[in-house]
């Protein structure tokens, strides 16, 4: 094995993607000639709201790939999850369980319901919640009460979990859900990077209550917004469906709002995007695995450094490849992402940890050294799909 060295690290990424004269981003969205047929076709047809054809037929397509009975589409992955919360019963002064190595977005939505989120260490290997750290910590601070679980330190209910799939690689969901049920928690899959991703034969998101995807524009596909709840409990999809298009009672021509809803619904003109997105998606899926699979033989005789592959048992989408430095100096992860980008291949570290934001750094919060030591270690370099061919 060879030591790691900055040089190392650039030649490899090089050898996989090739020569950059010029800037390679991290990941980009893949269009042609579809996009701009099925988009003129929307406006052509005048129908370029949250009416017409495309909507429905976007849903049928995600439905139809991931599995789920039922798909609502929204206007953003975090507006989907926060209806998600809503139709699971997440009420203001809950607690909601959930990793503090995931995007602001996944603590944002638990605020949006008036929540308290309450953070939970990952697992080493894929950056997931780690089963075994929540069941400890719901163990330690958590009293059977009237009304369900609640956190004796607080006093607050606790209602939910929230797992996130980083970076497309599948959490250990099985266990999750299982501690879950045994403490009486509803389960929502934050699957927003993982469009395209299985574990054990079965597409993230559909395993809960409800899962969440996002389709921004540096997402596996985009509608350049956008994002989409997967059901498969018809009751809770109406009831986000209801919720999505601002609390309306259907009616020929009475405007009647019966409860406190939102305007989340995704245009047909994203919804269009997203058809022709969904035709390519299995080509990408192919590529993006590929480059993986390079990156990972590239990497593999390198001391100090580790590519991520996809967990055991699952088939990951690999939306952002990851390298994890042995190193948790974060002077040698930091050399690492000058000199990259200095070199015209875009790197990044992974987000900062929720619970070290200032808005969310009073929230409860059970043993996050796993967390803080991967914060440190975590690089993300270019992903997009025939990136090197």
């Amino acid at each position: 094995m060879e030591t790691m060295n900055t040089t190392d690290i650039i030649d490899r990424i090089e050898s996989v993607i090739g020569p950059r004269e010029a800037f390679t981003p991290l990941h980009i969205p893949i269009f042609d000639e579809r996009e701009v047929e099925l988009l003129r076709e929307c406006v052509e047809s005048n129908m370029v709201s949250s009416v017409g054809a495309f909507g429905n037929r976007f849903e049928a397509a995600l439905a139809d790939y991931t599995g789920a009975k039922r798909v609502v589409l929204c206007v953003n992955g975090t507006s989907a999850l926060h209806l998600a919360l809503r139709v699971t019963g997440v009420q203001p002064g809950d607690e909601v369980m959930l990793p503090s190595l995931s995007f602001v977005a996944t603590a944002n939505a638990v605020r949006y319901a008036g929540a308290v989120p309450h953070f939970v260490d990952v697992r080493e290997a894929h950056f997931g919640m780690d089963p075994a750290a929540l069941q400890s910590r719901l163990e330690a601070i958590g009293e059977q009460r009237d009304g369900g679980l609640f956190n004796r330190e607080t006093g607050r209910p606790i209602r939910c979990v929230v797992p996130m799939h980083a970076f497309g690689h599948p959490v250990l969901i099985s266990e999750l859900l299982a501690v879950a049920k045994r403490f009486g928690l509803a389960l929502v899959e934050d699957a927003a990077e993982s469009l395209g991703s299985f574990y054990e034969g079965r597409h993230t998101g559909t395993f809960g209550d409800c899962g969440t995807l996002s389709f921004n524009g540096n997402k596996v596909i985009t509608t350049g917004g956008g994002g989409a709840l997967l059901f498969n409990d018809d009751a809770l999809a109406d009831r986000a469906k209801y919720l999505s298009t601002t609390a309306k009672r259907p009616h020929k021509w009475e405007f009647f709002h019966d409860e406190l809803g939102y305007n989340y619904r995704m245009p047909a003109l994203n919804a269009a995007m997203g058809c022709a997105q969904m035709e390519k998606l299995s080509g990408m899926l192919k590529q993006k695995r590929a480059l993986a699979a390079r990156y990972a033989e590239a990497f593999a005789d390198l001391d100090g450094v580790r590519f991520v592959t996809e967990p055991p048992g699952c088939q990951s989408n690999y939306w952002l490849n990851a390298l994890v430095l042995q190193s948790d100096s974060i002077e040698t992860r930091n050399a690492i992402l000058d000199a990259t980008n200095a070199g015209n291949i875009m790197t990044r570290p992974i987000w900062t940890p929720l619970h070290a934001l200032p808005m969310y750094a009073d929230c409860p919060r059970g043993t996050l050294d796993v967390t803080r030591s991967l914060a440190k270690r975590i690089i993300n370099i270019p992903s997009t799909a025939g990136l090197g061919r």
